[in-house]
């Protein structure tokens, strides 16, 4: 992680990050659980077969249609070349995570194998994901070291199951999520000042993921929610492992779900930063996984046994509000 970075996660939530590795030493420790080397020859790796980019574009939108129907949704919206480069991203983060969730025996060691190819600069490679994603990187000029954040990111949940305190969080959300936010606007582009804006989103978004997905990180032994907020509402980890359901872990949700809506208002004004074309998209996203947060409320804050989610009618329902939100957007920045 640049210093730059650091300085930004610092000031986004206003508590320094403590005992955080950088992007490079994170993933120098993941080969070193891994016992590879960091680097690989890449003559000495087998040719890969022949493969269409349209091909491997067409896989890609195969996998965000099949894990994630709300981000594939709002990528609808997108003009046609934005929205390929867009969902070539969303895979690679997909099947960059799978790798560590799906591994049957040694997470680590297919997470290195992973990253060594995922670095490596070159397009004819054998993994449809990878030859999309390389040809998006090197149409866009994609930058390596926000790549290399979303890498360690990933590699985190191998080490850390645990997070003291929220600005501790703030650093896993802004490498698994802000930084696919700032991708996104490689791709898309935007207007200067669009940065702080774009890491608050995407902090909002892997928060509604974390609040969702408490009982199905639980089934993994993780816990994402600060201890210290634990404590304050007299909470453990123990207990979110042991899945407490009581008015204590009622009122904790409670406070993230209004942390997460602050953060999602405070992201608002960034849309007027980005694009035309792009801003109902990025709007569309940003909504339809807000309303997650009230899909929780509706199930009395039940994360552990019941799942989120805004069905197609639900999510087309809110498409008049989003294009109107927008456009007093835009009136109000002009």
């Amino acid at each position: 992680m640049s210093l730059n970075s650091i300085s930004i996660i610092t000031r986004g939530n206003g508590l320094p990050v403590s005992q955080a590795l950088s992007a490079d030493e994170q993933l120098a420790q993941l080969f070193h659980l891994s016992d590879l080397p960091a680097s690989s020859n890449a003559d000495e790796l087998p040719p890969p077969p022949v493969r269409s980019l349209a091909e491997a574009y067409a896989i890609c939108d195969q996998i965000i249609r099949r894990h994630s129907k709300s981000f594939f949704f709002s990528t609808q919206f997108l003009p046609p070349p934005q929205r390929r480069a867009v969902r070539a991203l969303y895979a690679f983060c997909r099947t960059t995570d799978d790798t560590v969730d799906m591994a049957t025996s040694d997470p680590a060691r297919a997470l290195a194998e992973w990253v060594r190819v995922a670095r490596r600069p070159r397009l004819d490679t054998s993994h449809p994901v990878l030859l999309a994603w390389a040809d998006t990187c090197q149409r866009y000029n994609l930058a390596p070291h926000l790549i290399d954040e979303l890498l360690a990111g990933v590699a985190m949940d191998l080490t850390i199951s645990r997070y003291a305190t929220f600005a501790d969080l703030w650093l896993y959300c802004y490498r698994v999520a802000s930084v696919v936010g700032l991708l996104v606007m490689g791709i898309t582009g935007a207007a200067p000042g669009a940065t702080p804006y774009a890491i608050k989103l995407g902090v909002a978004l892997q928060l509604t993921n974390i609040l969702r997905d408490i009982g199905e990180d639980a089934g993994r032994q993780r816990v994402y929610l600060p201890e210290d907020e634990l404590a304050r509402f007299d909470l453990t980890a123990d207990d979110i492992l042991a899945r407490v359901y009581d008015e204590r872990f009622i009122a904790l949700m409670k406070f993230q779900i209004e942390r997460a809506h602050r953060l999602y208002d405070e992201s608002w004004p960034g849309i007027a930063l980005l694009p035309v074309e792009v801003r109902f998209a990025v709007a569309a996203a940003a909504c339809v996984y807000r309303g997650i947060l009230d899909k929780i409320v509706a199930n009395r804050y039940d994360s552990y046994t019941r799942r989120a989610y805004l069905t197609l009618r639900e999510k087309v329902a809110c498409l008049p509000r989003i294009w109107w939100d927008v456009r007093r957007l835009e009136k109000q920045v002009r």
